[in-house]
């Protein structure tokens, strides 16, 4: 038996929803499959399916419908107007840059005098501060705009006032009960804001206020808006999803010199950029700039009109991302020795493991620190606070990544007497506190998530959108996938699940047979699957008759042939009968064994095992299937890793031993 590596849950559908869905396929001539998708997404009627697969620039809300617009815009054309000297102060992240970027070429359009400010990620910190406010009025601002920032800033902007500088702020970000007494507050979550979308990221509410600015939409900046919307993982629904087809249009027309010069930095294609293409190679060396250096070195890079500064610049955020490319895999290596640390710590005292992974060490980058966090949760699968520690004072900057069902918000609100700083949501989150109080920290986060967890919740999920049949995989039915693009948050790449399917063909690929590759269905003409990092299963799908998959359709382009194909995420394959069932004498043993080694390779160690213990192969491949649901022993790319602080559990709470157990059980029962 193979057993799932995720929780595999299917989105529900009713009788209605096929009825739907037939209308929507006959109306907009698209197949069954790509109907009941767009069903799934919320797509109720051939209208809404209509303007999800062809929504276009028309389909915008009035930029007046969002509170404050008005007077946000009053005051800027009255700057214009004086001649004042106006400054735009933006974030260091990538929806901060493209913020700023795009505001910059806005007032550039207009004839504002105008410069721009971001604050130093490592120096100042996020947010508007004083000595910024300090610095604008010794330059003669007398307006500050914001992007990306400012609603929580009610002091900063009192002091402005003062110092006789007016703000308008631009924000997307959750506002607190008291929002600054700005000229204008602009941010669609305000509560008594009425603008219907609520989702747009900094960049979306300045491209909001330059549309009320210019008075039309400027989709001549759709691919700047589009870093800033993708980066900052903004669902691609309603304005995002119209604004970045858009924007992926105008980069692949490679128009703007800035971003033609970071996709040769980057090896990219421009004519085949995708959502994907942003998210990992485009967003990346934008952010590099803010965590390493200064973000103002990507602003630059987005507003040059010379090929030139343009080609240095994205070099030189290419060679930024590189470096912190290299901090993070050092760090992520200490980070691994140092939780390691704390798991032989806790078997040596008899405890349990912590729940929730908190670590920390001097000298780390806090500018990389969540996107090791990040790592370390995709790699453990628990809720994970990362802190770098100032030697000299004590004070701890941490970044928190969580998983589903753990809510960081709600935790560190219940730990708030130990924080000195503290702001974020269920996923994601940051901190500040002294050292002396991480020990407590750690100990109640992971009083909370044993309580608030259950243990399903420590499994990670797949979200399934529909089961299909092998017969649907058609070249035109995946082809037509491209009409939902493009994908993201909130609108990921649909995954499907297809049953019972026979295994024609398997064979592992890739250095050292690292990936596999299957042939579902018949040997001419099945499907095509291939399946990342599963290498080591070959020789676990022997004899198996039909497995269930789930995964992402494509196309395969080779040679100029275009073929269907499943991009494999997961896998079942249900037990057949054992030859004979394992007592817990031979658990024990293969554990045992296991122990003294540690780590071993995958491969041929079935057979080494079943040659020591004396047993036949399928039951050492049932053995150690129950250790890996156990979180007994862990394998990954081919690797199998015996757990440090395995938690203690008896084999009857694994469910394939249950299973496996009642179906030999059922096979040698005794005739009544």
């Amino acid at each position: 038996m193979i057993q799932r590596k995720t929780r595999w849950e299917l989105t529900t559908w009713d009788v209605s929803s096929t009825e739907q869905a037939q209308l929507i396929s006959q109306a907009l001539q698209v197949s069954p499959l790509v109907a009941r998708l767009l069903v799934q997404r919320g797509c109720r009627d051939v209208e809404s399916a209509s303007i999800y697969l062809y929504g276009d620039a028309e389909r915008f809300h009035n930029p007046y419908l969002m509170k404050d617009m008005d007077a946000a815009v009053a005051r800027i054309r009255e700057a214009a107007e004086k001649g004042e000297r106006v400054r735009i102060y933006g974030d260091y992240d990538a929806d901060g840059v493209s913020s700023t970027s795009l505001l910059v070429l806005v007032f550039r359009k207009l004839g504002l005098l105008f410069d721009y400010y971001i604050p130093h990620r490592a120096k100042e910190g996020y947010g508007l501060n004083r000595r910024a406010m300090e610095l604008a009025r010794e330059d003669g601002v007398t307006l500050i705009v914001t992007v990306d920032t400012g609603i929580s800033a009610y002091d900063e902007v009192e002091y402005a006032k003062k110092l006789g500088i007016e703000m308008v702020i631009t924000d997307h970000h959750e506002p607190p009960n008291r929002i600054p007494d700005a000229c204008a507050v602009v941010n669609p979550k305000r509560t008594d804001c009425a603008y219907p979308f609520k989702g747009l990221a900094g960049v979306g509410v300045a491209f909001k206020l330059a549309t009320a600015l210019l008075q039309r939409p400027p989709l001549e900046w759709a691919d700047v808006v589009s870093l800033g919307t993708i980066a900052d993982l903004m669902p691609l629904e309603d304005e995002n999803r119209i604004i970045v087809r858009y924007g992926l249009k105008r980069l692949s027309e490679g128009k703007r010199t800035g971003f033609k010069a970071l996709a040769e930095a980057a090896g990219i294609e421009l004519e085949q950029i995708t959502s994907t293409s942003i998210a990992f190679s485009m967003a990346p060396r934008i952010n590099a700039a803010g965590r390493l250096d200064h973000a103002k070195r990507a602003v630059e890079l987005l507003t040059t009109e010379s090929y030139d500064e343009a080609i240095l610049a994205a070099a030189g955020l290419d060679s930024l991302n590189k470096e912190r490319q290299r901090i993070v895999e050092n760090m992520v290596k200490e980070a691994d020795k140092l939780w390691e640390a704390k798991l032989r710590s806790a078997e040596a005292e008899g405890k349990d493991a912590p729940a929730v992974i908190v670590i920390g060490a001097e000298g780390w980058n806090v500018g990389v620190i969540g996107i090791v966090a990040s790592k370390l949760l995709d790699r453990y699968y628990k809720p994970v606070i990362v802190f770098g520690i100032d030697g000299e004072t004590g004070m701890c900057k941490g970044s928190a990544r969580s998983i589903e069902g753990f809510d960081l918000y709600a935790a560190l609100t219940a730990c708030e007497e130990l924080l000195d700083h503290y702001g974020g949501h269920q996923a994601a989150a940051g901190m500040s506190l002294h050292c002396d109080s991480l020990s407590a920290l750690e100990q109640r986060l992971s009083e909370l998530a044993s309580e608030w967890l259950s243990e399903e919740d420590w499994v990670p999920k797949t979200k399934i959108d529909l089961v299909c049949t092998l017969e649907e995989t058609t070249l035109e039915t995946i082809s037509q996938l491209s009409l939902m693009e493009p994908f993201g948050m909130g609108n990921p790449s649909p995954r499907v699940m297809i049953e019972g399917v026979p295994v024609a063909d398997m064979r592992a690929i890739g250095k050292e047979g690292k990936h596999l590759k299957l042939t579902l269905g018949m040997a001419q003409g099945g499907l095509d699957a291939i399946a990342f990092g599963m290498g080591e299963l070959k020789g676990r799908l022997h004899g198996a008759a039909a497995i269930d998959v789930v995964g992402e359709l494509s196309v395969n382009v080779w040679n100029g042939h275009r073929k269907p194909q499943l991009q494999l995420h997961d896998l079942h394959v249900e037990p057949d009968t054992l030859s004979h069932f394992p007592t817990r004498e031979q658990f024990g043993e293969v554990y045992q064994l296991l122990r003294r080694v540690g780590t071993v390779q995958w491969s041929g160690l079935c057979e080494k095992l079943s040659a020591r213990c004396d047993m036949q192969r399928d039951v050492v491949v049932f053995i150690l299937d129950v250790f890996q649901e156990l979180h007994f022993i862990e394998v990954r790319e081919g690797i199998v890793q015996v757990a440090a602080a395995p938690g203690k559990r008896d084999l009857a709470t694994s469910s394939r031993y249950c299973s496996a157990q009642q179906l030999y059980m059922n096979k040698h029962a005794s005739p009544v």
